[in-house]
């Protein structure tokens, strides 16, 4: 058994079934089958900002089909669209958001399949992993929408999944309204986001 993340091999790739072997307190993420330490409990502006947003989506969501979570949260990504067996599962992530809007998707442990929509909220030192190697995740794996949001410069990155790319949609600033493409009649403020 392991209970301490310095048991563990950082050159090997690991599954989701090892994953739910590990007992010790520090959260990981598996890209790709590689631990991802995830950074030191979030500052208080990365804590804020995320909690405003899931206010302003849980209660959009409340008369909704969609669930949102908040991390941590896991998230199973199979590249295959499809449920699998737990040690065939190379990816587990816990985006900061997420809205499932497919409760088959859902199961007592978190996730397993691509949320309808992700939120990753950069925090200093974790830019390139939002940026980069989940960007390309979520999109191999079917996020609808992906939000990248930096609080620092009071902005947002919108992508799209269109034709199985992600499309880059536009950057919102402190102040614009940033509409929801999963749902017709939803957007986000974001004055309330950076208050």
């Amino acid at each position: 058994m392991i209970t301490s993340i310095d048991q563990l091999d950082f050159s090997k790739q690991y599954t989701y079934a090892d994953y739910l072997t590990w007992k010790f307190d520090e959260r990981v993420e598996l890209i790709r089958g590689w631990i991802s330490r995830m950074s030191p409990a979030p500052l208080v502006n990365h804590q804020r900002v995320s909690i405003k947003l899931a206010i302003q989506i849980g209660n959009f969501l409340e008369n909704n089909k969609c669930d949102v979570f908040v991390a941590p949260f896991d998230v199973r990504l199979t590249n295959k669209r499809k449920k699998v067996a737990n040690n065939s599962i190379q990816s587990v992530v816990q985006p900061d958001i997420c809205v499932i809007c497919d409760e088959t998707k859902l199961d007592k442990r978190g996730c397993i399949g691509a949320p309808d929509w992700v939120i990753e909220i950069l925090s200093p030192g974790n830019s390139k992993k939002e940026m980069q190697e989940k960007f390309s995740l979520y999109e191999e794996n079917g996020v609808r929408e992906y939000w990248i949001v930096i609080p620092m410069h009071f902005a947002v990155q919108v992508f799209d999944l269109v034709n199985d790319k992600f499309t880059f949609r536009s950057f919102y600033n402190k102040g614009d309204m940033i509409p929801v493409g999963i749902f017709d009649d939803f957007a986000i403020d974001s004055k309330k986001i950076f208050s």
